[in-house]
């Protein structure tokens, strides 16, 4: 009897002890700040980095950014120092863009205002070693230019929104956002930078449609094979345009005459005296 009675006690016990056993193994759950905002980069401070350094305009350039009240910026320096320390090959693939596209536009600006004067980001580079080619950091222990994260990495990632939202401080360049491109909200913040760009008619897009004629940003010819698994560039930009220029180019696209804008390069920097 006295057997039986522990012999019960010890199975009755095993589950508690299982599930005590269980609940100290278990780590903690992540917090929803965590699982949203898992950036190597402290969007806090990018963020407000943008609110205090860039303007939006109603010219042609849409975000003017003041270069020269960033030079010996601690802000922009810490930014950098925290790109070159992050490990984004830990990163899901949300996270990872979103590092990539804040990287590029940091790094960018960084390299403007390094060299700042400069008439256009062009002017940094030479010849024979175009801007594009620059080091601009070291990442994973490896050398990264401009060009590097936006061929080799963000477009190989297959994402052709990119390209609405890597600026390369230049007035034909599309918008900067000012506000940083968040992990938790990243297909929005896309969708976002795409609409913005789009509502040019300047330099995103302009339909004529008593001729017939679509122009478009000289991005979209550079990088159309980018847009080819989207059904093309037009379709892949329809989404992103008010209900009459999408169902107005469903249509009538595919016979559409195409031709580009010119490409402007001089610096997004704020203007003087405004």
């Amino acid at each position: 009897m006295i057997h039986s009675m522990r012999s019960f006690n010890l199975m009755g016990l095993a589950p508690l002890l299982l599930t005590m056993a269980m609940a100290f193994a278990a780590p903690a759950p992540a917090s929803s700040e965590t699982e949203s905002e898992r950036s190597p980069i402290d969007l806090t401070v990018y963020g407000k980095l943008l609110e205090a350094h860039t303007q939006s305009t109603q010219d042609l350039v849409g975000t003017r950014v003041d270069y020269r009240a960033l030079k010996g910026s601690k802000e922009l320096k810490g930014l950098v120092r925290q790109i070159e320390q992050a490990k984004p090959s830990t990163l899901d693939r949300d996270e990872e863009l979103a590092f990539w596209i804040n990287a590029y536009n940091v790094l960018a600006i960084d390299l403007v205002v390094k060299n700042y004067p400069v008439a256009s980001i062009k002017g940094i580079g030479s010849f024979f070693s175009p801007v594009w080619d620059v080091e601009v950091a070291t990442i994973e222990g490896r050398v990264v230019s401009l060009g590097a994260i936006e061929h080799e990495i963000l477009r190989k990632m297959g994402e052709p929104r990119i390209h609405a939202a890597i600026i390369c401080a230049s007035t034909s360049c599309p918008p900067l956002a000012r506000t940083p491109f968040s992990p938790a909200k990243l297909d929005a913040d896309l969708d976002a930078a795409m609409q913005s760009w789009l509502g040019s008619k300047q330099k995103g897009i302009a339909i004529n449609r008593s001729a017939r004629s679509v122009r478009l940003s000289k991005i979209f010819d550079w990088f159309k094979e980018d847009f080819e698994a989207k059904g093309g560039v037009l379709k892949a930009i329809a989404p992103h345009l008010n209900a009459a220029d999408a169902a107005w180019l469903a249509k009538n696209g595919q016979t559409a005459t195409i031709s580009y804008f010119d490409y402007d390069w001089s610096l997004n920097d704020v203007v003087r005296g405004r």
